[in-house]
């Protein structure tokens, strides 16, 4: 199997950053598409207009869901407007919407995410609803973003939960690329995992490990320091190569479980996937060092380790092997693991991670 890393061909982190856009979008094309949700846009238009200056620049008003409907809407307007160029200012819809937008169009797409809430802004991927908000279908692109652009001061004004739950999602990238490079099973990008992919996926870890905790406190004083910094780019860039390049193992299936939990469903994706790595600590056998470890750091910034913290009041094992069962589904990540997996071992492991994180 050939070795392969995607990324996105230009990433730019910095405070203050949304004020170069202008500059960036220039490469790739001189009539930009903007789109944001309403809040968003009322954040952010200023600068971007002063950005470009005397550019022309086209805004839409996202609508708030990655629907069909929706990014046909924009295709049209994209056509109309005669854009070169989309940028996708926000969260993970505005961005997925985007990038389907521009992956239809066959044009530049330029990322601008207002939160590091989860990996998926590098991605070649957007995944698809009904108008309803219903899951419909994931969308695979042949590339990645054109550039991703993390204005750090706009990112650390954002709710402090968020950037915790980017550093739950994050927290997961080390060990499913540690299992998937064991097993040897493809990865996201087409292929096997580069050193270079793994060496992301473990300086990920480690950054969340120093600076995870440091990181959440200035973010709660709605500032950034070199911490916020480096938790950005943890959150956004190295789990981003580190789980598409690494690949996705047991605690993104364990994830999607969880969510036919009704009693999960107010939780945010990073909340649930650090539950889910500790529960595949717990199925491999990882050491109890690791494992207190990765519960030590998800109780000092406020992410669940146990059942009750996730807002299950009753241990109902029925509804857990519901659970373990859509987490071995077929075609889940989680075959990805270096042995056979079952629903009752998933139920196993879910049950003493609870324990353990209790």
């Amino acid at each position: 199997m050939d070795k392969i890393i995607i990324s996105p061909s230009k990433y730019i982190q910095g405070e203050g950053a949304l004020a170069n856009i202008g500059e960036y979008v220039a490469t790739y094309g001189m009539q930009p598409l903007v789109i944001a949700d309403d809040f968003v846009m009322g954040l952010t238009k200023g600068t971007v207009e002063a950005s470009f200056k005397e550019q022309l620049v086209e805004f839409d008003t996202f609508n708030g869901e990655c629907s069909r409907e929706e990014i046909n809407r924009l295709i049209d307007k994209t056509d109309s407007v005669k854009a070169d160029v989309i940028i996708g200012i926000g969260g993970g819809k505005t961005l997925d919407t985007a990038k389907a937008v521009a992956y239809y169009c066959k044009l530049p797409v330029v990322i601008v995410p207002t939160i590091a809430s989860t990996d998926a802004p590098t991605s070649a991927l957007a995944v698809i609803y009904t108008p309803e908000g219903e899951f419909s279908e994931y969308l695979l692109f042949p590339s990645n973003p054109n550039m991703v652009i993390m204005d750090t001061a706009i990112i650390a004004a954002a709710p402090v939960r968020l950037i915790v739950a980017g550093m739950g999602d994050a927290l997961s990238t080390w060990f499913e690329a540690r299992a998937n490079m064991t097993s040897g099973k493809t990865t996201m990008a087409g292929g096997a995992p580069t050193r270079a992919a793994q060496a992301l996926a473990k300086l990920c870890f480690e950054t969340l490990m120093a600076d995870g905790l440091k990181a959440k406190v200035a973010v709660e004083n709605k500032v950034s320091t070199k911490a916020v910094e480096n938790i950005i780019e943890a959150n956004t860039y190295l789990s981003g190569i580190g789980f598409e390049s690494s690949g996705l193992a047991a605690a993104h299936a364990i994830h999607n479980g969880l969510t036919k939990l009704e009693e999960c469903h107010h939780l945010l994706h990073g909340e649930k996937v650090a539950f889910g790595t500790l529960t595949q600590l717990v199925l491999e056998n990882a050491p109890l060092e690791e494992i207190n470890q990765v519960i030590a750091f998800c109780k000092s910034i406020g992410l669940p380790t146990n059942l009750h913290d996730m807002g299950v009041k009753e241990i109902d094992r029925d509804k857990l092997l519901n659970v373990a069962e859509v987490s071995c589904a077929e075609g889940e990540t989680i075959h990805n693991m270096p042995f056979p997996v079952t629903a009752q071992s998933v139920l196993s492991a879910i049950l003493t991670a609870h324990q353990l994180g209790s």
